[in-house]
């Protein structure tokens, strides 16, 4: 199998290993993956005797209490975590992002590096999403071979006939997914506001949740495409200051809507528009991420 997606992503993933050389890590994307995800998945081993030092959060009050001694509990970390890719595969993805990339390019390449530091660490890698009539599962397994067919069948899902809704995806994880993951969700801002309350709720009982926005291109371009309607817009919607003031207005109201919805949730999220920006986002989404769980 020719690596065609795995190539781009270890081009760049050298590129940013560059930029940051003076960091501790071998690559900081890397690093700070490693950082947030070794050691989340914990397994109860035994209890044993405070010792100063331990942290309170893992005393156990009531055998301390029977006891009338400080008991901890003690766990061992599960070798391995589950990373399930959720990207869109509406005919939206087709369209392009605020720097003109085409935003199945930017979800294959930010689902698809996160993935790869996945692999990297031993992790099992996954994916779900909507064809144009049903769900694709690819079970969890390891191996880069694995993330590149992922990457390649999300490539030819997203047709202009696919009119699918990511609610139906997240729908079939909430019913058939039992093991604890770490959901990358990969969408714009119109299929991230249209996940359900009642979603993102079940999901994040039993999973972490984590959600990359691709950006949407702003009217400001002589040749605008409606994906949806199939049409090249007449170029009055461009050239016309209202009418942009009053899409850019919009947009900016999206992203608070969408910023005040996953902030309830405690969903941690970042906005990608560039290829050259991933890097920088996902570590960023790593970071938020960290933060959520130490809150």
């Amino acid at each position: 199998m020719r690596m065609r997606y795995i190539a781009k992503i270890q081009a760049s993933l050298k590129r940013y290993q560059k930029i940051y050389s003076k960091k501790t890590t071998a690559s900081v994307l890397d690093g700070s993956y490693k950082s947030v995800f070794k050691g989340r998945s914990m397994n109860f081993d035994e209890l044993r005797e405070y010792v100063p030092g331990d942290e309170i959060k893992d005393v156990d009050w009531k055998a301390s209490a029977r006891n009338r001694k400080l008991f901890v509990r003690e766990f061992v970390a599960e070798k391995k975590h589950n990373v399930l890719l959720v990207p869109d595969t509406n005919a939206r993805m087709l369209a392009d992002s605020e720097r003109l990339i085409e935003k199945r390019e930017l979800a294959i390449m930010s689902a698809g590096t996160l993935a790869y530091c996945a692999e990297r660490h031993g992790d099992f890698v996954g994916a779900t999403y909507a064809t144009e009539t049903s769900i694709e599962h690819f079970p969890l397994k390891t191996g880069l071979a694995n993330i590149e067919l992922i990457l390649e069948s999300y490539h030819r899902t997203v047709s202009s006939d696919n009119k699918s809704d990511i609610n139906a995806t997240l729908d079939f994880i909430v019913r058939n997914v039992r093991r604890k993951t770490i959901l990358i969700i990969v969408t714009d801002i119109e299929g991230a506001l249209k996940i359900s309350n009642t979603n993102l709720k079940r999901l994040l009982v039993a999973h972490d949740v984590l959600l990359v926005n691709i950006s949407d291109a702003d009217i400001a371009y002589d040749e605008m495409y409606d994906m949806s309607e199939g049409i090249y817009l007449p170029e009055f919607f461009s050239r016309d200051k209202k009418l942009s003031e009053l899409a850019k207005a919009n947009k900016a109201a999206a992203m608070a809507s969408l910023d005040e919805k996953l902030k309830h949730f405690g969903v941690p999220y970042v906005t990608v528009d560039d290829l050259e920006e991933i890097d920088k986002e996902l570590l960023t989404l790593l970071d938020r991420h960290k933060k959520e769980l130490q809150m």
